[in-house]
C-alpha cells in the first residue's frame, strides 16, 4: 500500500479545528448529527485523541437523558455513533440503543419490492411512498452490516446486504455505472434521473467500507465489489481539475460540492491501489484541503437535498451554510488519509525488519 503525500501535522491540525467547530452546532438527534459524529468517531480512531470520544459521550449521554425521538430511517444514522461509543467504551447502554435502531429497521421500517427500505425522514411520516434514496445506504444499510458484524448476528448483516443489492438494482445505471439519486417504485422510474455527487458518495464510501468487512465467500461480496469498482472507474473520469466533483456529476458547469467530494475521495483512499485511483485520491486530498477554513468550517457544502424535480433544482441548491454532513464526511476523508498512511508505514517497518 502506497501512502499519500500528506503533511501529518497539518492534517491533525485541520481535523482538530473541524472537530471543535462540529461541536459548536446545536444538532438534534437526526441524520446531520449522525453523519457529523460518525466523522468524529473516525477522527478518534485516526488520531487517538481521547477528547473526541469524551465529547461524543458527553453529547450522547445528555441527549439520552433529555429523551430520544421515535425512529425513521434517517434517524437510525445515529446508531453509527452509538456503536462506536460501545466499541470504544464497552458501555452496553450504547449497544442496546444501537440494537433498538437495528430492530426497528428489521421489524417496523417501511419497505417495498424485495424488502428495500423506503426513504423516511420524519417521525411517522410517509412523504416518499415506495421510494428508495441512495442516502439509505449510509443511514441504514451500512449500519446494519456494522452492527451485525459486531454482534455476529446474520439477521442484521443479511438485511444490510439486501439493502445494497436492492439499491444497486434500482439506482445504479448499467450504462454509466453512476448511481441515480432516487427510485420511485410506484412510477417505475428514477424520477429526475440525476447523478448527484453526494448520492454517489453515500454509495461509494459505504461500499468501500463494506467490502473490507465481509467474507469474500459471501455471495454479496462480488456484487458489492463489482458495483463499487465500476462506479469508481466512472467517477475518476469525472474528477475536476481541482480534484473535486461537481454537484451534478455529468455537468462540469455545476459547482464543485465538498461533501460529495469528501465521500468519493474517502472511497478512493480506502481502495486506491492502482496508479489511476491513487492519483485521484492524491488530487482529492489537495482539493479538500482548500475547502476547510481556519475556523474548521467545511465550505461549499450543498444543503439538504431531496430528489429534485429537475436538474435546475440541484444547480440552484444553496451551499452557503455549514452542514453536519459536510463536517462529518470531510472528517471521514482526512481521517482515512491518516489511517492509510499509518498502515503503509507499518507495512514498511515490517518489510524492512524482515529483510
Amino acid at each position: 500500500m502506497k501512502p499519500l503525500v500528506a503533511n501529518e501535522e497539518q492534517l491533525l491540525q485541520v481535523i482538530d479545528r473541524m472537530v471543535e467547530r462540529t461541536f459548536t452546532v446545536d444538532y438534534s438527534w437526526d441524520w446531520p448529527a449522525g453523519v457529523a459524529f460518525y466523522g468524529v468517531g473516525i477522527a478518534f480512531r485516526a488520531t487517538g485523541k481521547e477528547q473526541y470520544i469524551e465529547r461524543l459521550q458527553e453529547w450522547v449521554d445528555e441527549y439520552i437523558a433529555f429523551g430520544l425521538p421515535p425512529m425513521s430511517v434517517n434517524i437510525v444514522s445515529m446508531g453509527h455513533t452509538l456503536l462506536t461509543l460501545y466499541q470504544e467504551t464497552g458501555d452496553t447502554r450504547y449497544l442496546e440503543l444501537a440494537q433498538n435502531k437495528a430492530d426497528y429497521l428489521l421489524n417496523d421500517a417501511l419497505r417495498f419490492a424485495e424488502g428495500v427500505l423506503q426513504h423516511t425522514v420524519g417521525v411517522g411520516r410517509n412523504d416518499f411512498p415506495e421510494q428508495a434514496w441512495i442516502d439509505t445506504l449510509f443511514m441504514a444499510g451500512y449500519f446494519l452490516i456494522r452492527i451485525g458484524t459486531e454482534l455476529r448476528d446474520e439477521r442484521y448483516t443479511q438485511d444490510g446486504f439486501l439493502q445494497f443489492q436492492g439499491h444497486e438494482k434500482y439506482l445504479q445505471d448499467p450504462i454509466t455505472n453512476l448511481y441515480y439519486h432516487g427510485w420511485d417504485h410506484v412510477q417505475g422510474n428514477n424520477m429526475s434521473s440525476i447523478y448527484w455527487a453526494r448520492g454517489n458518495a453515500w454509495a461509494a464510501y459505504t461500499m468501500a467500507q463494506v467490502v473490507r468487512m465481509i467474507d469474500v465467500k459471501e455471495p454479496a461480496f462480488m456484487e458489492i465489489y463489482g458495483s463499487l469498482r465500476d462506479q469508481l472507474s466512472a467517477l475518476i473520469e469525472l474528477q475536476s481539475d481541482k480534484g473535486l466533483w461537481h454537484t451534478v456529476l455529468t455537468d462540469p458547469t455545476s459547482y464543485e460540492e465538498t461533501s460529495g467530494s469528501a465521500g468519493i475521495g474517502a472511497a478512493l483512499v480506502l481502495t486506491g491501489h492502482t496508479p489511476k485511483s491513487y492519483r485521484a485520491a492524491q488530487r482529492a486530498l489537495e482539493g479538500m484541503l482548500e475547502k476547510v477554513d481556519k475556523h474548521g468550517n467545511v465550505l461549499d457544502v450543498s444543503t439538504g437535498t431531496a430528489v429534485m424535480n429537475t436538474v435546475e433544482g440541484y444547480l440552484q441548491t444553496s451551499k452557503k451554510r455549514i452542514e453536519g454532513w459536510g463536517q462529518g464526511l470531510a472528517l471521514t476523508f482526512f481521517s482515512h488519509v491518516l489511517l492509510r498512511n499509518k498502515k503503509a508505514q507499518s507495512y514498511e517497518r515490517v518489510n524492512t525488519s524482515s529483510e
